[in-house]
């Protein structure tokens, strides 16, 4: 038996992961009636199958990896990881995949839960399947925000579905390390997972498309995760793809496209995402099921007339990050609100209704070792696009804080400068420790700070963050002066 009911509100938030929940949050906050519909876990990809999992399966290899270097903690850092501790630091951190404490979280914030598959059904509609298979018809004053996220984007392999690859949400959640993993891919993805489960005992082997790891990049980064990679034991090959694969036996067997054949437990694809938008409705809008949903900077569909209809998050393909999609979320929240409540829109650069770090601020933080943290602009997108810059480059090795992380330490740091501003518009950096050195980049960036104020920031010694000192000292040898 199903049944039917009509719901009305002043918000419909599509998904319930942190980019949908930060919508909520941000809508409710100001008055709004808002609820979010989930067919999956509250929490979304990130908390279940993504970051929190990913970096507890990380952090012990990378920990490792460091003391390892360390004199007087490397013999003890010799032996291998206890694989089943690891696994269940990872069970708790997913919250053994059960998303009571994010249901509790929506319930105390004020947020309505819908659960069930929410489809668009014309202008500010949206028709929820729900479990049991009935149907709930909700109905939005105001708007509603699209968050759906991305899903694994898979080859075109005869038999795929009978081979049962991994994707990103398997190697995750594996419930014991394989003996011998394949990776097809050289991304953020591909890589991460290479080093956590190198780690673990895993047999692993690597194959990339293209000439290098982590190509979206600086050139230096590929190399050093590579050399790193190798050293651990992985098998690299570069310039190859996979022609055909099947299990057979509870064996992966593939033939590559230069004729080599392998055997492994498990084959990984971590070969790029697609929007999760094929079956949400999209055609009752007059778009185009499958399709990444396009914004202006306000997170509104520009496609759909109205300004009733947003997209935060992976699904609008901005920036497919979870902490760049909360941004998104939050300057959504607040464009609905304002809107909403009649308050005219400040869409400035920089400004409360505008995601103007999508497009000149996006950090990432890539948990391999070493770990690479990048913000803003590369040399790769510099000569892409034309614009002229300023390359700085640093030794890490040779700051100080780093050779005490490290006697042996290996890494480096790029700055890019904007020569007529004499600003900071883009950084690198790749090495032990990183990763917590890029907020500094970051604010520099969207503070549009000129190097004259930067050098009166003074680094404390000995830390790595002293590399900004070096990077100045660089550019005002470079130039002639500051």
């Amino acid at each position: 038996m199903t049944t039917e009911d009509t719901r009305t509100y002043d918000v419909v938030v599509i998904g319930a992961g942190p980019v949908g929940e930060n919508v909520a949050d941000r809508t409710t906050a100001t008055g709004l009636s808002t609820v979010i519909v989930e067919n999956e876990l509250v929490g979304g990809e990130c908390s279940y199958w993504a970051c929190e999992p990913s970096k507890a399966l990380l952090r012990p290899a990378l920990l490792r990896a460091d003391a390892g270097r360390v004199p007087g903690l490397d013999p003890a850092a010799a032996g291998p990881l206890d694989a089943a501790a690891v696994l269940a630091h990872r069970d708790r951190m997913a919250a053994h995949w059960n998303d009571d404490g994010q249901v509790e979280w929506l319930r105390t914030a004020g947020i309505d839960l819908q659960r069930g598959h929410g489809r668009l059904d014309g202008p500010r509609r949206v028709a929820v399947t729900t479990p049991d298979g009935g149907t709930v018809h909700l109905r939005a004053r105001h708007a509603v925000a699209v968050c759906t996220g991305s899903g694994a984007a898979l080859p075109d392999l005869t038999g795929l579905a009978d081979l049962r690859p991994w994707t990103s949400r398997e190697a995750t959640s594996a419930a014991r390390p394989p003996g011998r993993l394949v990776i097809v891919g050289a991304g953020v993805v591909a890589t991460e997972m290479a080093t956590a489960w190198q780690a673990l005992g895993t047999e692993v082997t690597l194959l990339a498309r293209g000439t290098r790891l982590l190509p979206q990049m600086e050139p230096f980064v590929g190399e050093l995760v590579a050399d790193r990679l190798r050293e651990a034991g992985t098998d690299l090959r570069f310039g190859v793809t996979v022609r055909t694969a099947d299990r057979t036996g509870g064996e992966v067997r593939s033939t590559l496209s230069d004729g080599d054949r392998l055997t492994a437990d498990e084959i990984l694809f971590a070969t790029g995402r697609a929007p999760r938008t094929g079956d949400i409705g999209l055609e009752t809008v007059g778009l185009t099921p499958g399709d990444w949903l396009a914004t202006d900077d306000t997170l509104t569909v520009t496609a759909v007339p109205g300004d009733w209809l947003y997209a935060a998050g992976d699904v609008n393909r901005r920036a497919l990050l979870t902490h760049q999609g909360k941004y998104q979320a939050r300057i959504a929240g607040a464009v609905i609100a304002a809107r909403a409540l009649g308050t005219p829109l400040d869409t400035g650069r920089w400004s409360p209704h505008a995601s103007t770090a999508d497009l000149a601020a996006v950090p990432q933080v890539v948990f391999t070792d070493p770990e690479i943290a990048g913000v803003g602009l590369t040399t790769i997108e510099a000569r892409r696009t034309g614009r002229r810059v300023h390359v700085v480059d640093h030794d890490l090795g040779h700051v100080a804080g780093a050779i005490q992380h490290s006697p042996d330490y290996r890494g480096r740091a790029r700055a890019l400068i904007d020569p007529d501003r004499r600003t900071v518009v883009g950084a690198t950096f790749a090495g032990p420790g990183v990763a917590e050195l890029l907020h500094s980049a970051t604010v520099a960036i969207i503070g549009e700070i000129p190097v004259e104020r930067l050098w009166h920031a003074v680094p404390p010694f000995p830390t790595i963050s002293e590399v900004w000192l070096r990077l100045l000292e660089t550019y005002r040898d470079q130039q002639g002066s500051l």
